[in-house]
C-alpha cells in the first residue's frame, strides 16, 4: 500500500504542476490575444484551415475559431482563453487536493475533517469544470454567433462531482463513528 501512496503522490503532484503551467501559459496567450495578437502563434500551434477554422478544445469545452489569411479570430481565442484558464485552474486544484489527501492519510485514518472538506472541494471543482465550459460556450454563441461555439458538452464532470460529494458525506459519517468508538474506549 505504501508504494501505491508514493505513486499517487507523485502522479497527482505532476498533474497539478502541469495544470498550473498550462494555466500560466493560457493566461499569457489570452493576454497576447488582446495586447499582441501576432504573438499568439508562439504559444499555440494551430492546425487551422480557412475552410474549417481552428478547433480550440480543452476538457470537453470547444470553440471553433474562424481563420482568415492564416490568422485565428482573436475574439474567439480570447473567450476560449478565459474558459481554458478557469478549467485548467480548477483541474489543478482537484489534483492539489488529491495530493494533500493522500499525503495526510499516510499512516493514519483517512477520516479527518480536512479530508472531508477537500473531498467536497473536489466535488465542487468537478461540477464547475463542465459548468464553466457550458457558460463560456453560451457567451461565445451570443457574442460571436451560433457557428462558433459547440454547446453539446460532456457532463461527466457533473456526475463525478456528485459522486465525490456523496463520498464526502460517507467520510463525514466515518468521522462521527470514529469519535463514537473512541469515546467508548
Amino acid at each position: 500500500m505504501n508504494g501505491i501512496n508514493k505513486l499517487g503522490k507523485i502522479v497527482t503532484k505532476i498533474l497539478e504542476v502541469f495544470h498550473w503551467v498550462g494555466t500560466a501559459l493560457m493566461i499569457a496567450a489570452t493576454v497576447c490575444s488582446v495586447a499582441a495578437p501576432n504573438w499568439v502563434k508562439y504559444f499555440v500551434g494551430f492546425d487551422a484551415k480557412e475552410c474549417c477554422g481552428a478547433d480550440l478544445t480543452i476538457y470537453s469545452f470547444e470553440i471553433n475559431a474562424k481563420v482568415t489569411d492564416g490568422n485565428v479570430d482573436m475574439a474567439a481565442f480570447f473567450l476560449f482563453g478565459i474558459g481554458a484558464i478557469l478549467i485548467l485552474a480548477l483541474m489543478a486544484m482537484i489534483f492539489r487536493n488529491l495530493n494533500i489527501i493522500i499525503t495526510k492519510s499516510v499512516g493514519t485514518t483517512p477520516f479527518q475533517p480536512d479530508n472531508v472538506r477537500m473531498f467536497r472541494e473536489i466535488g465542487i471543482f468537478s461540477i464547475l469544470v463542465p459548468a464553466v465550459g457550458f457558460l463560456i460556450s453560451i457567451i461565445a454563441r451570443i457574442a460571436l454567433g451560433n457557428d462558433v461555439a459547440e454547446v453539446s458538452h460532456s457532463f461527466e464532470g457533473l456526475v463525478i462531482g456528485i459522486v465525490v460529494l456523496c463520498m464526502s458525506q460517507f467520510f463525514a459519517r466515518g468521522i462521527e463513528l470514529e469519535k463514537d468508538v473512541d469515546g467508548l474506549l
